[in-house]
């Protein structure tokens, strides 16, 4: 999944209808307005038991951020998996994430979330290629897979687009403050780094030093609670396929391989050795670790 392949596009009140309702969904939709305001939300309430659900073991902590590559540094933030814990919680609202439209290129998705106390609404688009780099279109399960994918990101921006954020960075910051654990102790920091290290290399054939620039250091000891938290946001956005090894190791390792060629190029020159050809590879072929793996452990 190429994080260029897609865009988030606030979509403008004229040029989308947010909610479509017929006469019975209307009636509906009434009935539910009127509830709203009848038994309005708690907002302590709606805080402290959507903390109570993000936390309530480790891996349900862990799936409430991500970590993608951008620009050759990863973003952080609240994944889908947060945003649909405090829509449960917060109440009152009517969401929706669906494909409205698959191009001959791409697949636009949808995301709609409404607060019926407030009456505030928002949309959100995302569009995705459905093409490999040659242009070949991709295969209907791929297709549905990226669908999903674009439905998860439209759903989760239009919903912390009417949440207050003051709420979800609350919820967020809880989680993210579990998975780390108590890492006040040296030894303790130890053994978390330690475990997270490991992991990269086990089920993604990242190696330390990689995990080491994937947070942004020079040495193994700058990685404190914080690039802790990172990585575990990138475990999260990988298994949710939000991303790849290979795009995820991208600013890496073509960095390195390409100073490799060039290296051996020049040394082939020297030499008098004429270039081989190299065998093409399949242009939709993605490179994970773990493919092959039977089973994954948990780093929690």
């Amino acid at each position: 999944m190429n994080l260029e392949n897609y865009e988030m596009l606030p979509v403008e009140a004229q040029d989308v209808q947010i909610v479509q309702v017929d006469a019975v969904e209307r009636a509906n939709v009434d009935s539910q307005v009127a509830t709203a305001k009848q038994y309005p939300r708690s907002i302590k309430r709606s805080i402290d038991n959507s903390i109570v659900i993000a936390t309530m073991d480790a891996e349900t902590a862990q799936s409430c951020g991500y970590a993608l590559p951008r620009g050759g540094k990863p973003i952080t933030g609240p994944s889908v998996h947060l945003a649909k814990i405090i829509v449960s919680n917060w109440g009152n609202m009517r969401t929706e994430s669906k494909v409205v439209q698959i191009t001959d290129k791409q697949i636009i998705s949808r995301g709609t979330a409404w607060d019926l106390e407030t009456n505030v609404a928002s949309a959100f688009e995302v569009r995705r290629n459905i093409v490999d780099s040659k242009g070949k279109r991709f295969s209907d399960d791929m297709i549905t897979v990226t669908g999903n994918a674009a439905n998860s990101i439209a759903y989760r921006n239009a919903v912390f687009s009417v949440i207050p954020r003051a709420m979800v960075d609350k919820v967020y910051k809880a989680a993210q403050k579990y998975i780390t654990g108590d890492l006040s102790d040296e030894e303790k920091l130890i053994k978390r780094r330690t475990d997270a290290i490991n992991y990269f290399n086990d089920e993604y054939g990242i190696t330390e030093a990689e995990v080491i620039k994937l947070c942004g250091k020079h040495t193994v000891q700058q990685i404190k609670a914080n690039e802790i938290a990172l990585l575990l946001g990138m475990v999260q956005s990988l298994k949710d396929g939000d991303t790849t090894v290979d795009e995820l190791m991208y600013p890496i390792r073509e960095s390195k391989e390409a100073r490799n060629s060039k290296l051996a190029d020049i040394a082939a020159k020297a030499a008098g050795v004429k270039e081989q050809p190299q065998p093409e590879q399949p242009a939709n072929q993605t490179q994970d670790y773990a493919n092959n793996k039977p089973a994954r452990k948990s780093l929690l």
